[in-house]
């Protein structure tokens, strides 16, 4: 039987241009057992991934944030770790994001803000097991 502390921790990547956002976020992931990389700047975030020489698990990202979208981060993230799996959050509805001229594809996994400790919980063990339609078995 499996001891909490033998499981396997997933890393998560947090980027929030909010302060009080990003901390909360940090704490919380903490308080329920994932490894947290965590930055207000989405340029640092890819330096941060770079560094990271562990496997990162998921991207967990505001979408609305100066200098780079959550869009394009994952993007560029995408590009040197394909496997990431990234849960995009906001406070601005889906509509509002996309006034912004950025687009998220239907069903991929979206936070709304303001969230509670379980939704966030909910939300990331969703995100890290989610399987797009799109993607193609491994070949054995």
């Amino acid at each position: 039987m499996a001891t909490p502390s033998s499981k396997p921790r997933e890393t998560i990547l947090v980027v929030d241009d909010d302060p009080e956002v990003l901390s909360m976020v940090v704490e919380l992931l903490h308080m329920k057992g994932f490894t947290v990389l965590s930055t207000g700047d989405p340029r640092e975030a890819l330096q941060l991934a770079r560094a990271h020489t562990g496997r990162l698990h998921l991207l967990l990202t505001d979408v609305v944030m100066p200098r780079m979208s959550g869009r394009q981060l994952a993007e560029e993230l995408r590009a040197s770790r394909p496997g990431v799996k990234i849960l995009f959050m906001s406070a601005y509805s889906i509509q509002t994001v996309q006034d912004y001229l950025i687009l998220l594809a239907p069903g991929e996994p979206f936070l709304v803000k303001p969230f509670t400790s379980a939704e966030l919980e909910h939300q990331v063990r969703a995100a890290l097991e989610y399987r797009s339609p799109f993607s193609r078995p491994r070949a054995q």
